[in-house]
Parts: structure tokens; sequence; C-alpha cells
């Protein structure tokens, strides 16, 4: 029996080619996605080797990569997140998205692209420039253990309800070709029904099959795989797209307790199908010409200003300042995997000429390129930007606490992690006569309300920055204490921190956190009084509690 192992081959190639150059996108510090794009490239007959030339095997590998990928995006979207953002992040990723669209009707408008001839190039270049990269973005703030601050907390909230809105244009893409108001609110109705169902059969059918097939991973994961295709096959029938189906087959399961469980399964098949998904969408990269080249990086020039239109006066609106409207705005600056989706989505249905794709792409790579750099940096960046906007030593904060007079100082916390939080806790529990003499310095002006609520007092300043904290009066301070290591620090060491705070205050008792006992030594030499490392200090507990022989439980 002859076979045909063309698709084989092909898929063999993309996955070689993937691991090869997504190992040098680990290299040199670039999302992974950018490598299994170049590996597509470098198969492709256009730019590549020419290895893969069948269009068909390249559009089969891309359509199921595709319906893999968007049901793993909805696995990873929480709808209970959208009743934990409040009406604050509602109205901000509400405003970015509508803000930012409008912004790209005009400037793509500007730039000479319409809605014609059965193409509606302006309308989805509008859209996907609007949605920034989960992916991307995630894995730095967390790296960078930013996902907890104000604009860390800022930055997610926009990206869950991004994705609400990228749901919602799913749904009304087959209607684009008649846009008529019944035809649109048949989209809805459909998208609707498809939502009821999901849910439904989610709830009542999946939930106890997958609950007595748990001790049966293969079986959770066949399980979880026929409902993808199967809510796939019903959006179908309601004359939606087969991924919109896919991405709402995810997302019913992401809203039940199951939902973790199915994803650390579906994991490497996930893998699996998203990089076959990149390498196709590198296959059919065109040679870029100087046209499109140009066009990207008007698009990256634009999503970056946009993103500060849309995105700083909105904070700032909302009473939590300019400087964490514009780290959020930094954070957001860059194209989202998903906006490929939708171009990719689009052009099946005709909507998206293959030079609009071509440009998106190229303008996505750039973003994808810039944003670990600018994230990195984003704390420096934005002070920088927002020096014009300085009224004093310190970046003012909309309606912040920080507006008002400062009364002398007398104990003063530095930081608001773990540690602060800590402290707070056990003088408002152990010694609530030490409230009114405690004082926390931040620039997370998101929790300020709660801590002066308690009872707290609360000044805003940026500890990178020693004019802001000599314009608080530390100077009158009788005991300094830094709460936070050089792994939360933005700007500034511990080390230079203690030595400005030892300049400024030379009659304060100063106490440091490090990390190491290495700190120690270096931190007292540089002016500090005390160091606190709080392994030794959780070590010394425990071999006190080894030694005590095992003490009764409260003791």
């Amino acid at each position: 029996m002859v076979h045909d192992v063309g698709l084989l081959r092909d898929i063999a190639l993309g996955i070689v080619f993937a691991a090869i150059l997504g190992h040098v996108a680990r290299v040199i510090r670039q999302p992974l996605l950018l490598g299994y794009i170049a590996g597509g490239v470098a198969l492709s007959p256009q730019m590549g080797l020419g290895l893969v030339t069948s269009a068909e095997n390249i559009e089969l590998i891309a359509e199921i990569g595709l319906i893999f990928l968007l049901f793993i995006i909805g696995l990873e979207i929480d709808v209970r997140e959208l009743r934990r953002l409040g009406g604050s992040m509602l109205s901000l990723g509400v405003g970015q998205f509508v803000i930012n669209s409008l912004l790209g009707l005009a400037f793509f408008g500007w730039l000479g692209y319409r809605v014609a001839g059965g193409h509606f190039d302006l309308v989805y270049l509008a859209i996907v420039i609007s949605l920034s990269s989960t992916l991307i973005v995630v894995k730095l703030l967390r790296e960078k253990f930013e996902l907890k601050i104000l604009s860390g907390r800022l930055t997610l909230g926009v990206l869950v309800v991004q994705d609400i809105w990228a749901i919602v244009f799913m749904a009304v893409q087959p209607s684009l070709h008649d846009p008529g108001v019944l035809r649109i609110a048949g989209s809805i109705v459909g998208g609707a029904v498809l939502v009821a169902v999901a849910f439904l059969a989610s709830r009542f059918v999946l939930a106890p099959l997958l609950e007595v097939s748990a001790s049966r991973p293969e079986l959770v994961l066949i399980s979880s795989v026929a409902w993808c295709f199967g809510i796939s096959s019903v959006a179908h029938q309601l004359g939606l797209s087969r991924e919109m189906g896919a991405l709402m087959a995810g997302v019913s399961i992401s809203a039940f307790p199951y939902g973790s469980d199915v994803i650390s399964k579906v994991t490497g098949v996930r893998d699996f199908f998203v990089t076959l998904f990149f390498v196709a969408l590198g296959m059919k990269v065109p040679v870029p010409t100087g046209d499109v080249l140009g066009q990207a990086l008007l698009i990256v020039a634009f999503v970056f200003v946009s993103r500060f239109i849309a995105v700083m006066p909105t904070v700032a609106l909302l009473g939590d300042g300019l400087y964490a409207g514009a780290v959020t705005s930094l954070n957001l600056a860059q194209i989202s995997e998903f906006s490929l989706v939708i171009l990719t989505l689009g052009a099946g249905y005709g909507h998206v000429s293959e030079r609009t794709g071509a440009v998106v792409l190229t303008a996505m790579i750039l973003t994808s390129l810039i944003s670990p750099y600018v994230i990195t940096w984003n704390d420096r960046i934005a002070r920088v930007l927002l020096r014009p906007f300085e009224r004093g030593p310190a970046v003012p904060i909309a309606g912040g606490p920080g507006a008002r007079a400062h009364a002398p100082l007398e104990i003063v916390l530095l930081g608001h992690f773990r540690i602060a939080q800590a402290v707070l806790d056990l003088v408002e529990d152990k010694a609530p006569d030490l409230k009114k003499r405690i004082t926390l310095v931040d620039y997370d002006a998101h929790r300020a309300h709660a801590v002066v609520a308690r009872g707290f007092r609360w000044e805003y300043a940026d500890l990178a920055n020693p004019d802001a904290l000599e314009h608080l009066g530390i100077e009158d301070a009788r005991l300094v204490i830094t709460t936070i290591s050089d792994t939360f620090l933005r700007g500034i060491s511990t080390r230079r921190l203690v030595a400005n705070l030892r300049r400024m205050s030379p009659h304060a008792m100063i106490v440091m956190t490090g990390e190491e006992k290495t700190d120690a030594h270096d931190l007292l030499h540089a002016g500090a009084d005390h160091v606190l490392i709080p392994g030794e200090i959780t070590g010394e507990r425990i071999l006190e509690l080894l030694t005590d022989g095992g003490a009764p439980r409260g003791r």
C-alpha cells in the first residue's frame, strides 16, 4: 500500500525548524513564538529553503493549529475575573479599546486603507492594533514581580477586557460581507446561542464526564479535545466560524473548577499545534518590500503613541495617577498574537488583503522584539516621559493622598509588599497605638485608600527619586525601615537607597532588607543600622520549632 507521506514530512520539518529557531530565540531572550515564525520562514519557498511547498498541507496545518490555539486561549480566559475587576478596571478596558480603535480608524484611513471591494482592511487594522499580547506581557511582568503592583493589575485588567472585545468581533466577522442590521443581529444571536449551549452542556454533561474520568488522564485529554471539535461543529451549524466554537469550548471549561486540570493535561497537545500554527504563519510570510517595512514601522510608532493617548489620561482620571498610567501604557505597547488569529480568519473570509496581513505580521514581530526591553525598563522610561508633567520633585497623583500637606514623619516604612503588609497587620492586632506614628511610603496609589482607611498614613513617592523622599520630610524621621529588597526595587538598588537615606536622615535609625547574608555586610557598610534577611529569620524560627520538639499548635 502506498501512502502520501508529504503531510507527515512537512509537519516533521515544521517541528524540527521550530525547535532550532525556538532555541535561538531563547538564547537572545526573545518570545519563542518569534522563533516558531522564523522556522516557518526558513522552510518557505518565498524566503527560505523551499523545503515545504504544498499550499494544501500548509493550510491544513494552519487550520488545525488555529483551532487548538483558540481552544487554549479560551481555557486561559477566566470569565470570573470580570467580576473581580471592578468598575474602574472595566472603564479602563472599555476606554482603551474604544479610543484605540477610533484612533486606528482615523490613522489608517489617513494612510489610505479603505473598506471597499469586499475588503475590510481599515476595520481589521483598527481592531487588531488595539489588542496587546497577553503571552508576552504576563510572562515579563511575572519575571519582574510586577503582576501585583498597581500598574501590573491595571495591565492585566485591560488584557482581560481586550479578550472579551476580540470574542465579540469574532462573533460578527462572518457577517461583515453583508453588514445589515438583521445580519449582524443574527450573528450576535448565534453567538449567544453558542455560549448558552457550550456553558450548559459543559456544566451538565462534560463536568460529570470529566469527574468520573479523572483517574484516567488520557481519557480526560481525549474528552476535552472531542469537546473542542464538538462545539466547533455546533458553531459551524450556527453560521459562525469553527475557530469561534473552539474558543467558546475553552471558555466554557475554564469557568468551572476542573478547567485548570484540563489545561494541565492538554498542555502537550497545545504546544504541538500552537507551534504548527505559527510555523504555518511563517511559511506564508511574503518577501518584505520597502513599502511593507515602512508601513510596519509606522504601525509600531502608532502602537506606542496610541497606547499613551488611550491609557494614561484614563488612568489619571480614575485617580490612579500619571505614573501608573505611563507604566501601563508601556506594558501594553505591542500587538497581540490574538490579532494574528483574527487576521488569519479574516483572510479566510476574504476580508483582508495579503499585503495588510504581511504589514501587521511584520509590525507584530517588531513590537515583540522591542517589548521585552520596554517592559524591563518601564520604570525609567515612564519617569523620563513624565518629567515635563512634573510639578515639584514628585509626579503628582490626581486626587491621591500625596496631594495634602505633609505632617512630620516619625516611623517610615518604605515599600508596600509582603513584609510591610505583615507589619501593618501585626501593629493593628497587637499595637494599635502605633498606627498614627507610622507612615507607609510607596508609589502604588491603588492600595492607598485601604491603608488610610485602617488608620495608617500613606504618602506617594518613588523610592528611586531622592528628591521625592526629601520632599516628604524624611530627614525628621526617627526610624526608617525599607521593607523590600533588590528583587522588588525598581530604578535603584538597596545600597544606593541606604546611602541616600543616611545622607537625608543622619540621625534616624535605618533598617534595610537584604536577600543573602552577604548583603548585610554591604548594607551596614553603606550606612544601615540593622539589616533583616527574611530567609535567615524564617530559618531561625524553624530551628526553634525543631529544637522545641514540636510544640502544640497555637504556641
